[in-house]
Parts: C-alpha cells; structure tokens; sequence
C-alpha cells in the first residue's frame, strides 16, 4: 500500500486533519469529540502567543487518498535553552492501526525535526507542557474525564514499533465516593487552624485580570523546577484562560495570601467533557445557555492545579487551604485530578487526604533523532 504525509497548509488540508479522529473512533463510544473550533484556536500561530517563540508544522498521512493519520511539530527553543537538550515535540497524534502509515507520518516529522536541529522527538503535547498531553496506558473502557487524553490501547504498540521508548509516566487519581470519605475519615474542626498572617479567599471576579495573574504568577514560581516546565507569558495564560469559566467558576478557585500576599492557588473545575460528549464537537450558539445551565447538575469535580510558591511549600499555606476546599468537595459526588507527576508533592498530600487513589497513566515517549544516511 502506498502512503505520502502532507503539510497542511490550506483549508482542504485542515479538514482532512480534523477528520483522521473520527475514522479512529467511529464505533467507540467512549470518545469525547475534542472541540473544532478550540483545537484551530490553539493551533493557530497567529492567534496563540506561545508559537511567538516557537516552530509549529501540521502533517496529515494518507492513503488511497483518505486521511488516515495526523500529528504536529512544534519547536521551542527557549525549551533547549532552559532544559540543555535540543528536543521536538509531537502532539495531536491519531492515526488507524497501521504501522506502516505511522511510520511514513513520524518518518516525515523526524526528518523536518532534524532539519531545525533537533536531536530528540518527545511526545505527545497537545501542544505544549500546560495542556494535554502524553498516551493513555490503560482504563481503556471509560470516557476520558476533563483535561485527560484518551486513544485506543494499541497507540503505545505503533509508537514502540518505529523506534520510540517510555520517557516519562504521569498519573491522575480519584475517589468515586467522596461523600463517604468526608464524612467518616475527616473531622472539619481539626483542618480549622487560625493563623492571622494567612488568609483564604476565593477568585474575584470583578477583578478578573488582576486575579488571572495571580494565579500565573503563583503557578510559575510553585512549578518552576517541574520537569520541563516553562514560564507562562502574561499573553499565553490569558489566551489559555480565554474560556475558564466554562469549566470552573470564582467560588471553586481558591488563593492563598501571606499578610496581603498572594502564595498559594487550588483550582478545581467540573467534568467539562460530560457536557460536551453529545455536541460531536462543535459548539453553537443556541448549545450556549444549555452548558451554562448544565454546569449546575455536573457532581464530578476536578483538581485542576494546586500551586504553592516554593518559600510557603514547607509552611502551612497548604494545610490551611484544605479546609475550605474539602467544604466545596463534599457537594460534589466524586473528586479527580489532572495529570501528576510525583514533583506534584502538594496535590499528591492533598489527594491522599480526601482518598484518592492513583487511576490512570499516561505516558511521554521518546525517540533520538539519529542522522540518517538519506538526510546526510
């Protein structure tokens, strides 16, 4: 069978790379449609500040003339400068159960990697460190929970088949009976230490911009020696805020201030995907008011990030925080965390805390870009 990849450059060329998911997902039912217009607002170099300072290329493999597999490029060199190693990134990543098609697609982008310098090919990032990222692993059976990735089982195999190894794993985690846990493992009076130097408040939002920077200010200091984490720009965070408050709202955004300084942010969001999965995608303006309404029925909460500055990280700012979060927790019926890596220590205490348990894993592949005879 003959296959070529393609750089997507026009129109034509977007649709068939919009449409490669739907040919891998056809008949699974537990596939969340990612939104269209969410996925050409974030791959946009023109509208998204983080390819100012980045390379970005989209490829699409076909076959017989039909998209059969797609993925993306992106180049960060500001990430060589901070992680002393000269890698690219794949994102995007979807393809049919075809080794020879995800051999052609990655063989294409290995070469344009090289061609820019790179010495590494790592991925998925979707498309960079702050969004999703990495190869579900296992719990194959369930819908992907908000911010989580999600592939057929057989994505790891087609990545091992043409060179790649397991760079990294992460992990989220859960408890389905949150209610229970609350009640007969936690005594609220215990959590309620005063302290008159630390304060808890929630998200303001009337000071929308303000507050945003805040939250960017305490996340880039707090996560600043996770692995390859990058400091967002003021423009990267707000464009990646843009529609926050689809998914959470102020009284579920907790900031922690130190005699009037801000040190510390728990932000917790609803299961988005269970309001959107029937939508296929696209969302009009009459489907609107009815996702503002349904956000009020969603009872499955998410740990979205729990960030503490690394001078508060060994205080009590992140005890005293717990207290007015599990009080928001307990509304609802089950509790889940975004991707984790072990760094993560102040969710990983919290988490234990409220009884979750470690759910699914996702891995970081990686494949060295070793010259090759043809690209000498």
């Amino acid at each position: 069978m003959f296959y070529w990849v393609k750089e997507i450059l026009d129109k034509e060329g977007w649709k068939d790379f919009l449409s490669v998911p739907e040919q891998v997902y056809r008949d699974d039912p537990n596939w969340v449609q990612p939104l269209s217009s969410e996925i050409r607002r974030v791959l946009n170099p023109a509208k998204n500040p983080y390819f100012a300072n980045a390379v970005l290329k989209l490829f699409v493999c076909y076959s017989a003339n039909k998209p059969i597999g797609r993925a993306i490029l992106v180049i960060n060199r500001l990430h060589w400068t901070v992680w002393h190693k000269k890698s690219s990134f794949f994102g995007f990543f979807e393809a049919i159960d075809d080794v020879c098609a995800v051999k052609s697609l990655f063989e294409r982008i290995e070469t344009e990697s090289r061609n820019l310098g790179a010495e590494y090919l790592e991925g998925p990032f979707n498309p960079n460190h702050y969004s999703e990222l990495g190869i579900l692993m296992d719990h194959f059976t369930v819908p992907p929970l908000f911010f989580e990735t999600y592939n057929p089982p057989y994505y790891k195999q087609l990545l091992e088949e043409i060179g790649f190894t397991e760079l990294c794993r992460l992990h989220t985690r859960i408890n389905t009976e949150i209610a229970a846990t609350l009640s007969k493992e936690i005594k609220f009076s215990q959590l309620n230490q005063a302290n008159q130097d630390i304060m808890i408040r929630k998200f303001n939002g009337w000071r929308l911009k303000r507050e945003l920077d805040i939250m960017r200010e305490i996340n880039n200091d707090a996560f600043e020696k996770n692995w390859y984490f990058l400091p967002l720009t003021r423009k990267e965070y707000t464009f990646s805020a843009k529609f926050l408050f689809f998914v959470t709202s102020p009284g579920l955004i907790l900031i922690a201030e130190h005699k009037g300084q801000p040190v510390g942010v728990l932000q917790l969001a609803i299961n988005f995907n269970s309001l959107v999965r029937h939508i296929h995608g696209s969302i009009r303006f009459w489907n609107i008011p009815r996702l503002l309404c349904g956000k009020k029925k969603v009872k499955e909460l998410v740990i979205f990030t729990f960030g503490v500055k690394k001078a508060y990280q060994h205080t009590r700012v992140a005890a005293l925080m717990i207290a007015p979060a599990l009080r928001i927790i307990q509304r609802y019926a089950s509790v889940s965390s975004t991707w984790m890596s072990e760094e993560n220590k102040s969710v990983i205490r919290f988490s234990a805390l409220v009884g979750m348990k470690p759910y699914k894993h996702f891995g970081i592949f990686s494949k060295p870009l070793t010259i090759r005879q043809t690209d000498a």
